[in-house]
């Protein structure tokens, strides 16, 4: 992780357990990391739409609050509720935080129904502006027309385009991917790849190269072996890392972190809330849990989350502890005490 933050032996985290079936995904996922010999003082949290029956607000303040002094975060997902006043909570905890990097690895783990076998990529994508800024307003009162504006800024682009290099060069990476639109975006996606370009030169021992979006699509399906890391704007960003999760089986197995320049970061699954299995018993908590790892190497505690990812791995390299997405037939505390007896 791109992190030089101190944190005590025992760092207080805040724990978001969600709706749908987040609070069974982080229950399971927090058994699974404190039977690793994680140490981490979890401090409840709360958001999403059970919040806003209890709490009136699907962010209430307190949770703001909450935030702020642990500084760390792991989330559940959270259904954002339909009507006018609300937008995404994802959305607003990051431009609150300034959580400007989102980083989603995207690893083949073998036994994951897929139809590769060796994907080994990293997206980082910029976490607070271009398409997603909030700008954009109906241009008639009739509502036939809307208008969305995307802000793209030197600051924002070189700070993430740095954040990728430097993760690249941290984590023994080779080559990083700008993705980009600039053939037809020519002041927007210009402006990134043309910082993105500058800062490149920092770096003379990561390959850099940049790549068109829609030919970016293409090649990873084609061949994603031939990513490392990529970097890219919001909206790219946020499609590309969803075609890097189907790459290896789908959002069930995908990690993510949000990270900022002061050490703030949430680590959260990516997946929906799935509505249809709460309270079953069976969702997939791999998504969390390998999130979990991400918020372990960030906070020092790398050995934890190598025994973690050992344990999901081979819990899931066998159908009878795979969980029922998966094509397996174990249920969530199953698939928990897999994970804990895999872990050696």
């Amino acid at each position: 992780m791109n992190n030089t933050t101190a944190y005590p032996p025992c760092p207080d985290v805040a724990l978001i357990k969600g709706d749908g079936i987040g609070p069974e995904i982080a229950d399971a996922s927090v058994k699974i990391v404190e039977a690793a010999g994680a140490k981490i003082n979890w401090i409840p949290a709360f958001a999403g739409m059970a919040c806003l029956e209890t709490h009136g607000s699907p962010l209430p303040q307190e949770t703001i609050d909450t935030l702020e002094k642990c500084g760390l975060a792991l989330k559940s997902p959270l259904a954002t509720p339909i009507g006018a006043g609300f937008r995404s909570i994802n959305v607003s905890l990051r431009k609150h935080f300034d959580l400007y990097a989102n980083l989603r690895p995207a690893r083949t783990i073998p036994g994951v129904p897929c139809r590769y076998d060796n994907v080994d990529l990293v997206l980082v994508r910029e976490n607070t502006e271009g398409m997603y800024s909030g700008i954009e307003h109906y241009i008639d009162a009739e509502r036939s027309a809307a208008e969305s504006i995307a802000i793209v800024t030197r600051k924002s682009s070189e700070r993430i385009v740095r954040f990728a290099l430097q993760y690249a060069r941290d984590n023994n990476r080779k080559k990083v991917t700008i993705v980009h639109k600039a053939n037809i975006l020519k002041m927007t996606s210009g402006l990134f790849l043309d910082v993105g370009r500058e800062v490149a030169q920092d770096f003379p021992d990561i390959e850099c190269n940049d790549m068109i979006v829609d030919a970016t699509a293409m090649r990873m399906v084609v061949n994603p072996e031939s990513f490392d890391v990529m970097v890219t704007t919001n909206l790219f960003g946020d499609i590309l890392s969803d075609l890097a999760a189907g790459l290896i089986g789908g959002l069930g197995v995908a990690p993510a972190a949000n990270i900022g320049a002061d050490g703030r970061a949430i680590f959260e699954a990516v997946h929906g809330t799935a509505p249809d299995i709460a309270g079953k018993g069976i969702g997939n908590p791999s998504g969390l849990c390998l999130s979990a790892c991400l918020l372990l190497d960030h906070i020092g505690q790398t050995e934890v989350a190598s025994r973690v990812r050992e344990g999901i791995k081979n819990a899931l390299s066998r159908p009878e502890t795979r969980t029922g997405d998966l094509g397996g037939k174990a249920n969530t505390a199953q698939f928990a005490d897999a994970v804990i007896r895999a872990m050696g």
